[in-house]
């Protein structure tokens, strides 16, 4: 089974356990004022990646028009029913074709690390084209080095990561074009693994 659909399938089968383990309680929850107080009120924000939309998804779309995408088919049906005042679809984060300059913030939050980290720079890319100019972006990466993992027991599934390790993963955000805000080292709520998270911004040329 190719790398994608163990994660597709891994997020179909667990979703309403996934969901039930993610709460507005999550460290990583205070990291989001920042990423929202850069976009005006009622702009465009993509969440890529968006799961089962709680409470990340829930919380932007009371304050911008959010559409979320995730190739997870139950996570989107969650999605639907946790945040119904954002927009859903179901597809692939790495082939948005999205027009250019079209969003004032990308929200994404583990979901990098379950793409084939070669394939992450041309994601990185296509999130900058995505942007308006001075859009922010608020992503979690890795923070070691994982030319591609997989685990038999993630809520009793099976799943695959891969990721690279901070010091490329800054110089990969920079060679895409953006500029760094700031970036942290935060643990998984759900589990002992350390994950980079960074603000980005596209500057206005």
């Amino acid at each position: 089974m190719k790398d994608k659909e163990i994660v597709r399938q891994g997020y179909n089968e667990i979703a309403s356990q996934y969901h039930a383990a993610r709460n507005e309680e999550l460290a990583e929850m205070e990291l989001l004022p920042d990423f929202m107080e850069l976009i005006p009120k009622g702009g465009k924000v993509l969440d890529a990646g968006c799961g089962g939309g709680h409470p990340f998804t829930k919380l932007l779309s009371n304050h911008f028009d959010v559409l979320g995408v995730d190739f997870s088919e139950k996570q989107i049906e969650l999605a639907k029913k946790n945040a119904p005042q954002a927009d859903f679809r179901c597809l692939d984060m790495t082939k948005l074709s999205f027009i250019d300059e079209y969003f004032n913030g990308i929200f994404s939050y583990y979901a990098i690390i379950h793409i084939p980290r070669e394939e992450q720079y041309d994601l990185l890319t296509n999130f900058y084209r995505m942007l308006k100019p001075n859009g922010v972006a608020l992503l979690t990466f890795h923070s070691k080095d994982d030319p591609g993992s997989y685990f038999d027991d993630f809520f009793g599934t099976n799943m695959f990561w891969s990721g690279y390790n901070s010091e490329t993963n800054i110089a990969m955000v920079k060679k895409a074009g953006f500029e760094i805000i700031w970036s942290k080292f935060i643990a998984d709520s759900l589990g002992d693994s350390i994950h980079h998270f960074m603000l980005l911004e596209k500057k206005s040329k």
